[in-house]
Parts: structure tokens; sequence; C-alpha cells
């Protein structure tokens, strides 16, 4: 166990912006409520899984709906307390600790803001290792874990809990539901005991993105390279470093979809590369050749800063590296793959590992 002050805030909200592979929200967003939470009721203590009573009663926090939304409709933190109090009363027991759903700038800082408003340990782990779009797409889901019941709240104090006959329809419903509340809302699902945390989770995963937004930091500060420096924390390759020239993208269905294309420089000059995205970048392809795709993790950064770009900032002339990295080994079994491989988001290619 450690404590976590809102000092550690902007690093980890660096690095969990890159393991949310452009999904997740906005990192500064998510990096001032936490900060904020921090400040006004003191540390967060971050607890390994195995340091997690068996018993525990735990309870993600997130948010869900469209990235470029929340950058327009700020949430206030608010939310987040409701829909965890409301799946508390719903399981008629107290929640002894809270956890990240996924890997992204909003949605690793929101259990840090749940933590700090009801001095609760948090635990350093979630349930990707990275972000997707659809909240079925968790490795709990492949251990047979409900997402349900569960309950969402928005800015407008309505709330909203959900009982659903599996995890793919409490994404159907809670999508429907958080289109009607603006795009965005407050969620807390998939309750879990410590022994099936420790059985299901990825460990790590705060500590993790803390060591590469430091790495990050660090390599910018000292002019080395941010973009190998964060490539090699995650143990993946840089395939392209390009400017973006165009850009398409839109909001539907409560997702952010489109694709963007880069023109190459530097080694990749004259060479052309495309990623479309949902929420997260799903395939990415270099001259038409597929290169990587879900649920492998393909990461746009800055190429000067290191920074990562979101899909939502993602502009015309940025210059950028992509880094394609492996997922957690349980996304790549046939049971993972047909949750969340390519497939699933209608690529008809086979899946190649990173």
């Amino acid at each position: 166990m450690r404590e976590i002050t809102a000092d550690h805030m902007k690093d980890m909200a660096r690095g969990a912006a890159v393991l949310g592979t452009g999904g997740g929200g906005d990192p500064y967003i998510g990096r001032l409520l936490a900060q904020q939470a921090l400040e006004r009721n003191g540390p967060v203590s971050l607890v390994d899984v195995d340091e997690v009573p068996d018993d525990a009663l735990v309870v993600p926090t997130a948010f869900m709906g469209a990235p470029t939304v929340m950058v327009e409709k700020l949430p206030s933190g608010e939310e987040t307390i409701r829909a965890l109090r409301a799946l508390e009363e719903l399981l008629g027991r107290p929640v002894t600790h809270t956890v990240s759903i996924e890997a992204g700038g909003v949605n690793s800082m929101i259990p840090f803001v749940a933590a700090a408003e009801l001095g609760l340990p948090l635990i350093d782990a979630d349930g990707m290792g990275r972000a997707f779009p659809e909240l079925q797409m968790l490795l709990p889901t492949l251990g047979g874990i409900r997402a349900t019941p569960m309950a969402l709240a928005d800015e407008r104090g309505n709330d909203l809990t959900l009982r659903t006959v599996d995890n793919a329809w409490a994404e159907r419903l809670a999508r429907s539901a958080t289109v009607e509340m603006g795009c965005s809302a407050a969620v807390s699902l998939y309750a879990l005991t410590g022994a099936q945390v420790k059985e299901h989770m990825v460990r790590g995963t705060m500590t993790l993105c803390e060591r590469l937004g430091t790495t990050i930091r660090e390599a910018a500060r000292s002019h080395a390279d941010p973009v190998q420096a964060a490539t090699d924390v995650l143990g993946g390759r840089r395939v392209f470093t390009g400017k973006i020239v165009d850009v398409r993208r839109g909001t539907a269905a409560g997702f952010v979809r489109g694709d963007a294309v880069l023109d190459g420089l530097d080694e990749d000059t004259w060479h052309s590369l495309e990623f479309a995205f949902q929420n997260e970048n799903l395939v990415v392809r270099r001259d038409g050749e597929i290169l990587a795709s879900v649920p492998d993790l393909i990461c746009v950064l800055d190429t000067d800063t290191g920074e990562p770009v979101t899909t939502e900032f993602l502009r015309y002339g940025l210059r950028v590296s992509v880094v394609v990295a492996p997922c957690d080994p349980r996304w790549r079994t046939p049971e993972g793959l047909a949750l969340a491989g390519p497939g699933v988001f209608g690529y008809d290619h086979p899946y190649v590992p990173v």
C-alpha cells in the first residue's frame, strides 16, 4: 500500500491516456477532477491486489459515453458518487474498495475521485489493461462475472439502475440510457469480491500508468526521445511517424467513430498510414497493409513531446508517431477474440498478434 496525492495525478493521467489507445476520455479533464478531490479530501491509499481480502466488496466507477461530449459537458465528479451509492444501496452492503474499469484519461482518474470522496482504498488494477468502447468488453466477462446490477447517474440528478440477462444487454440498454442522458453518464457496475479481482483483473495498472507518464516527462525534459521511451515501457514498437492530413470523425449512438490519415515523415516519407477508431483506435494500416488491430494496443503520441493524442484531439497538421503494443494474453484466447477481436467491430481480417 502507498499513499497517492494530487501531485501524482499528472503523470498518472498521461500514462493512462497512452494505455487508453485514443479513448477513455480527456486526460486533462480526468486529472483536474482527481486533483480537486485529492486536494479537498487528502491522499488515497493505493493497494496491491494481494492486499485485498477475498470477501471485500469491490465496485468499479467510470464514465460511459462519447469522449468528445465530455470535453464540452464537463463532469463534476458528483455523478460518480451517486452512481456508486445507488449500486451500494441495491447490493445491500457497504462497498469496501473501488477499482478502475479500464485504462484511459478520464476512466483511470474517476476511481481516485470516488476513493477520495468516500474514503475508500483504490486497488492497483483495471478490467482491461487498455480501454475498449463497450462495457461488456472486460476480462471479468470472460470469467463469467455479471455487469449488472449497475447504476447510472447524470449531471441533472437522474439515477438509473439496471438488471439485465447478460453483459451484452447491459451495454445495449445502458448505451441507450446514456444517449438520453446527453451522451455522457457516470456508471458503477461489475461488483466484485476480492477473490474475483485477483483472478479476473489486470494487476498493476495504476503503477504502470504512473511509470509511463513519468518516463515520457523525464525523456522530454532530458531531450531524449519520449516516444521511444514510452515504447520501451510498453514492450511495443513504433510503426509510423507522420503528419495528420485528414480526420473524419462523428458522434453516433454514444460513440465517437471515424478515421485519420497520415503522410509519412523522416524514414516513413512517401508512405501513408490510416487508422480507424470507435472511441479507441481499432485498426491501423500502412500503405493498405494491416499492421495491428484490436485487442492489441494502438497508441498515437505527439512525436516531439510524447504526449498521448486521444481521438477527440486528432487534427490536421499534428505530427504524431503510432506505437503498437501487445495486449493482456487473455484477450488473445478464442474467447477473448470473440469478445473484443477485429471481427466484433466489423472487420473480416484475421487477428495477427503484435
